[in-house]
């Protein structure tokens, strides 16, 4: 291994007992638990140019943190060099040409807090703790996106920093095909040093969501099923089954219990909005917390769930209608919860998500209906099998309904294999050219890896 230089590097250097170094290598997902041999925390963009030289000098596996929700676990490493971007977290904003400028370490509260201050948003996730950098790279389902498009569409130009350690921007002018990469092609390419993300007229929203017991979960979602088909893409929606929270909203009677939630998002007229709630009100829900509030509110209403460093395991994948017969299997599942943290959620798309064509970007699998995601989420290690179990069953009476296609953020763990899938043939093959073309050795592959086609040689990587 080379001795690297580290004085270029300007940032904050943790090593194994340093003070901080357990901080900073904590992941969301607790089932990971690793130990770098070297964090180095960047500060500037100059720093994430020093560390990826210093990364790829060392000869150590590299991986990049931003904001640290990778689900399979990938933004650290054992052994390896952790290039940590969390401290970078300022977000700018012109609001004449409704345009921020994000540092890579950024999350969505972070965002919503700059931008909402203007009377402006963009799509954005459903957990204000999440990075602005992983959510945007891999797509980027959010409350706006059916009328203002995926996280990823709204990314107009970034800078980013190649595994060469070179300054480069991307943009329809700068680069449009390395653009067209990082909308949905994850971390492959480089590491982005600034999002300069498209933002639109949003301030106050109606949202919330209704509880049902599970009882009556069937008659609900076909119900939700023809309802969400007829909203206007003002109204973005999530059907969900869970387990009804202490809260004082819920009635006693549900705490505890399996529940099913239609949540959702009104980014339009407020009365044109409650009219649209109708017809599921009228099916009298046991619960209902719809109303008007600012939208970063609407961004934190998932906020109370599961909190961070629980083990987690998820499988997640497109579906082109809710059939009775996945619904039944649903519901029927729903009654084995394995704990109270575990959920079914079934994403509503469509909208301007599938107005854009699907060679137009990275993410390519944009006519599908829904995203469903099964998400195991548990505390005590003794529950893995139990839970992961559980899981795989649901997603497996779950897939004869599927339609082509995965959500790259959802990937979950060991689910390596499964990257091919969330683009298709030929959007894979021109992201392989990509990476061929900005990380040909695959210096960046602790993500959802793409790797470098291969030129002029009939070995594979196999790194």
């Amino acid at each position: 291994m080379i001795a690297p230089d580290i004085r270029a590097f300007q940032g904050i250097v943790l090593k194994p007992g340093d003070a901080g170094y357990d901080t900073a290598r904590s992941v969301w997902n607790a089932m990971f638990d690793r130990r770098p041999a070297l964090i180095l925390r960047c500060l500037t963009p100059d720093d994430i140019v020093a560390a990826v030289n210093l990364a790829r000098e060392s000869g150590l596996e590299v991986a990049v943190r931003a904001g640290g929700h990778s689900l399979s676990g990938l933004s650290s490493t054992d052994g390896g060099v952790l290039i940590d971007l969390s401290l970078m977290r300022a977000v700018d904003v012109d609001a004449e040409a409704r345009v921020a400028s994000v540092q890579p370490g950024a999350t969505w509260r972070d965002f919503d807090a700059a931008t909402g201050a203007h009377g402006l948003a963009t799509t954005g996730g459903l957990i204000p703790s999440t990075g602005v950098a992983g959510l945007t790279l891999g797509g980027g389902i959010g409350w706006l996106m059916r009328r203002y498009g995926l996280a990823c569409d709204n990314l107009v130009a970034a800078e980013l920093v190649t595994a060469g350690g070179e300054p480069i921007r991307a943009s329809e002018t700068d680069d449009p095909d390395l653009l067209w990469g990082l909308r949905g092609g994850g971390g492959n390419f480089g590491i982005v040093t600034s999002f300069q993300m498209q933002l639109h007229p949003v301030s106050t929203v109606l949202g919330g969501l209704m509880l049902f017991p599970l009882e009556r979960g069937r008659e609900l979602l076909q119900a939700y099923r023809d309802w969400a088909a007829a909203l206007p893409d003002e109204f973005t929606t999530l059907a969900a089954i869970l387990t009804g929270p202490p809260a004082p909203f819920v009635p006693r009677t549900l705490h505890g219990r399996p529940v099913v939630a239609i949540l959702g998002g009104w980014c339009g007229e407020l009365e044109a909005g409650e009219r649209h709630l109708d017809p599921i009100r009228a099916m009298r829900p046991a619960a209902d917390v719809f109303g008007p509030m600012p939208y970063p509110a609407l961004q934190g209403m998932l906020e109370e769930g599961p909190p961070p460093h629980l083990r987690s395991y998820t499988k997640a994948g497109y579906l082109g209608a809710l059939p009775d017969g996945l619904i039944d299997a649903l519901i029927d599942r729903a009654g084995r919860l394995p704990s109270p943290d575990t959920q079914i959620h079934l994403h509503q798309m469509g909208g301007a998500v599938a107005r854009v064509g699907e060679d137009e970007t990275a993410f390519h699998f944009r006519r599908a209906a829904y995203t469903y995601n099964v998400i195991g989420t548990w505390a005590d290690p003794v529950d893995d099998a139990r839970t992961i179990d559980w899981v795989r069953g649901v997603a497996a009476a779950a897939a004869p309904f599927a339609v082509a296609g995965t959500y790259m953020n959802f990937l979950g763990t060991g689910e390596e294999a499964r990257v091919p899938d969330a683009y298709g043939v030929e959007t894979y093959r021109r992201l392989a050219g990509l990476k061929a073309r900005f990380d040909p050795d695959n210096v960046f592959h602790r993500n959802a890896n793409i790797r470098p086609a291969v030129r002029n040689t009939s070995e594979p990587r196999t790194r």
